[in-house]
């Protein structure tokens, strides 16, 4: 999605009720270094987007032993190092 002018991309993960981990706490370095590489790919099909400054944002919904779902938006939740 774009914010203004800079390009982000959000991994939305969801986690049912009883899980031992938020859904936001799921995206690991493994899995950052997968939606790293899934940005690169995209960038690179996508030209025009060269010269954008790039965002990674987490989106977790987790359901709670309720049966509510409970959202989390993590913005910039890490950076390619």
């Amino acid at each position: 999605m774009l914010d203004g002018d800079c390009l982000v991309f959000v991994e939305v993960r969801y986690r049912g009720a009883g899980s031992r981990v938020s859904a936001c706490h799921t995206v690991d370095r493994r899995k950052q270094r997968r939606i790293l590489a899934a940005a690169a790919k995209y960038i690179a099909r996508h030209p025009e987007h060269y010269d954008r400054v790039c965002r990674f944002d987490v989106v977790g919904v987790d359901r709670t032993m309720a049966g509510t779902l409970r959202l989390a938006w993590l913005r910039d939740a890490f950076r390619e190092s």
